[in-house]
């Protein structure tokens, strides 16, 4: 039952620290496909903490909202709300750090994979400023960095890449280009890293399609890096080369492309350099 003294309080430590770790045990439920039902997870923690039903789900929201910033999935029926209690940063930043292995898991290829017609989604608008970021906020996304935790995720980037590879084959082979399916090519797995693009396909022409694929856990905003050879192979075969971005990889996978020149979709700033003598 709600403790009416707490209407419009801030919420205390130990309040975000129960609600997020019910967060992200129906997150956990959520992934796995197993069942849950939020109504009763929710009662259970108005209960434990005396908030209302409204101020949960609030909550809720504004914990999926930082979990979108991080480049990671959220529960469904929770949409992002961006206007936190600064002490939610905290609390989530206390429960990654407790639970590591959250950051690294990386799902297996989906067992029945959507129709490419429902993979295949437009990709997000091209905002030229950004949104103020709270301070906190941004230390937060810095400490658990999305782009450079997918950068070094070797085994969800493998993951997206096969799965590009397998869709490849099968879009061809369902338009009756069978021998062009059968050329498609995991390049990265079989010549190695470096050589600018993942994948090597075919549009219904024969002619090559350089696939660099970029494969997140997190929504279609979530940034990514791009190296040297990618950009310099974009600039080079601008018709050929494109970005596959999977994202939403753990739930249900959905790919947007991007086709050079680069700058007009998205914004790229250097990051890192090259120190030398």
């Amino acid at each position: 039952m709600a403790d009416d003294a707490k209407i419009g309080t801030d919420w205390q430590e130990d309040e975000l620290d129960a609600i997020v770790a019910d967060y992200f045990a129906m997150l956990a439920e959520d992934l796995s496909g197993r069942p849950y039902v939020k109504s009763r997870h929710s009662a259970a923690l108005m209960a434990e903490i005396g908030r209302t039903h409204r101020s949960v789900e609030f909550k809720h929201q504004n914990i999926s909202a930082v979990l979108d910033e991080l480049g990671m999935p959220w529960i469904p029926g929770y949409k992002p709300k961006r206007n936190y209690q600064n002490a939610i940063f905290d609390a989530i930043d206390r429960y990654l750090t407790m639970h590591p292995a959250i950051l690294e898991s990386s799902p297996n290829l989906p067992a029945l994979p959507p129709p490419p017609t429902e993979i295949f989604v437009s990709p997000p608008t091209f905002s030229v400023a950004n949104e103020p970021v709270p301070e906190r906020l941004r230390r937060l996304v810095q400490k658990f960095d999305p782009v450079e935790r997918d950068r070094l995720n070797r085994s969800l980037g493998s993951a997206g890449e096969e799965f590009v590879v397998d869709l490849e084959r099968r879009q061809l082979t369902e338009v009756g280009c069978t021998d062009l399916a059968r050329k498609v090519r995991w390049v990265a797995a079989e010549d190695g890293d470096g050589t600018g693009y993942d994948v090597l396909s075919f549009d219904r022409a024969g002619a090559e399609r350089l696939i660099e694929v970029k494969t997140t856990n997190g929504s279609a905003r979530t940034p990514f890096f791009l190296s040297r050879n990618e950009c310099d192979l974009a600039t080079e075969r601008p018709g050929d080369w494109r970005i596959y971005r999977v994202h939403l990889f753990a739930k249900g996978p959905r790919i947007f492309t991007i086709t050079p020149p680069l700058e007009k979709s998205v914004r790229l700033t250097t990051e890192t350099w090259r120190a030398s003598f």
